[in-house]
């Protein structure tokens, strides 16, 4: 990547040229790369990282300013915005398979939910997940996994969604839209405060 303060001869550009480099702007800055096309969009790792990206993004916006104010030194640090500074940090996190934080630093002190029963309905192109919650603690994340074969270990590889696991519950999700076939389940709750607790029972069923 080329930073660049006049990229075409003018104050800004944006896209691609000739499908060969294209141009855009990061953190405030021009630059200038060449232009990538993924051979594959929805990788094991994309779809990991897109759970988590799309929950930590939603959350921002019911966090207290108090909260939000944690993020302030960071962000000031890599001038940025706290926005950018909370997502950046907790998507580090997740790549070393750790539960995101509300506030910075994450201080790990809390307890996350302990679940209870896990069951899966199938249905067409779809599972209806219901996870029971049997002790909320400070929970704020449900992590879903999911694998095609049993008896299988969550991980960074086989997250397929984050959704919010405050309260009793139970929690239910839909996964959709499935390919027709068995699928295993397990989940995981993620506290305010990063720590990540036990997985549930593995669960299955069958998308017709």
């Amino acid at each position: 990547m080329a930073l660049t303060k006049g990229p075409l001869l003018s104050l800004d550009a944006s896209g691609s040229v000739a499908g060969t480099v294209t141009f855009s702007k990061w953190k405030g800055r021009n630059y200038v790369r060449q232009l990538v096309t993924p051979a594959n969009p929805k990788t094991v790792k994309q779809i990991s990282v897109r759970a988590m990206m799309r929950f930590v993004s939603q959350g921002w916006a019911a966090h207290s300013a108090t909260e939000k104010a944690t993020w302030d030194e960071l962000a000031a640090a890599a001038q940025v915005a706290p926005f950018n500074s909370y997502m950046a940090k907790n998507l580090s996190r997740w790549r070393n398979f750790l539960a995101p934080s509300i506030e910075y630093p994450a201080a790990e002190g809390d307890l996350a939910a302990v679940l209870g029963a896990l069951t899966a309905t199938g249905g067409v192109g779809q599972i209806t997940l219901s996870q029971v919650i049997t002790t909320a603690n400070q929970n704020w994340c449900l992590m879903i996994f999911r694998s095609l074969t049993g008896t299988f270990t969550p991980s960074f590889s086989n997250l397929q969604r984050v959704v919010l696991g405050e309260g009793a519950g139970p929690i239910v999700f839909v996964d959709t839209p499935l390919a027709a076939g068995t699928y295993f389940y397990e989940c995981r709750g993620g506290s305010v405060e990063g720590v990540t607790g036990a997985s549930s029972a593995e669960a299955t069923a069958t998308a017709t």
